[in-house]
């Protein structure tokens, strides 16, 4: 699947908040070696550079698009081409860090024992994931892709997995000395035409709309904007609300 770090740092300062957050509380003063897992473009990467000045920091990216952003970048930072699913470090990190990643990931409860075996004794797994799958953008995105001509085609398309907090604490509370785990929903207030379907063709409308042609995309837009534009009305000052739900967890090895 493809990005396009354009598209997707159009809404950049929403975007790198939960990280800036998530990072916020991470326990640690000077740990030395801390890694961005789906680091995308860089802007989380800047995060951990910019606090841990003395660290080694790294990035895994598997698109080449967005690795190619955050190369020319110009960070302190070491950036690889991977994916965390395959991904296997010769040495532990300090901090294993990933916002709004692992979603993309099946199987968490083998995804994150294994991430945590790459976490040195003292140090740190943290991740960020959106858990707002029930709203209506992605509910009606689901819709659209089920019931129009494209269903066959879509069938197939990359589905997200995200557990519930309590199921966060069964599989990290075991592996862990302290474990944080909480949620934020964030009130985005969104300006132009059509902000919402911007928003997530920046993200989770990408597995949906790749598989088709020109005309079949054309009219999965329109449809699936027809129905943005109801659940979610402008408002007579010109803004529109998008309510965005996210999971946060900090693990001490």
């Amino acid at each position: 699947m493809s990005w396009d770090p354009d598209i997707y740092m159009k809404f950049a300062n929403e975007r790198t908040r939960p990280a800036m957050e998530l990072l916020a509380r991470v326990p640690l003063r000077a740990p030395a070696r801390a890694i961005d897992l789906g680091c995308g473009p860089g802007n989380s990467t800047a995060l951990l550079a910019a606090r841990w000045p003395d660290a080694e920091i790294e990035g895994l990216e598997s698109s080449p698009e967005m690795l190619a952003k955050a190369r020319a970048s110009g960070l302190r930072a070491t950036f690889i081409e991977g994916d965390v699913e395959s991904w296997s470090p010769e040495r532990p990190y300090d901090v294993v860090f990933s916002n709004a990643t692992l979603h993309w990931i099946a199987d968490h409860r083998a995804l994150l024992p294994r991430l945590m075996g790459y976490v040195a004794d003292g140090g740190v797994l943290a991740f960020q994931v959106p858990r707002n799958f029930d709203a209506p953008s992605h509910m009606l995105m689901r819709e659209v892709a089920q019931n129009g001509p494209w269903a066959a085609k879509l069938a197939n398309a990359r589905q997200v997995n995200v557990e519930t907090p309590e199921a966060y604490f069964d599989i990290l509370a075991p592996l862990s000395r302290s474990l944080d785990i909480w949620e934020t929903t964030y009130l985005h207030v969104l300006e132009g035409d059509d902000p919402v379907l911007a928003w997530v063709s920046g993200t989770g409308l990408r597995p949906f709309v790749q598989p088709l042609d020109a005309e079949e995309r054309g009219a999965f837009l329109s449809e699936y904007g027809a129905r943005l534009r109801d659940a979610y009305p402008r408002r007579p000052d010109g803004k529109t609300l998008f309510p965005f739900q996210r999971l946060f967890a900090v693990a001490r090895r």
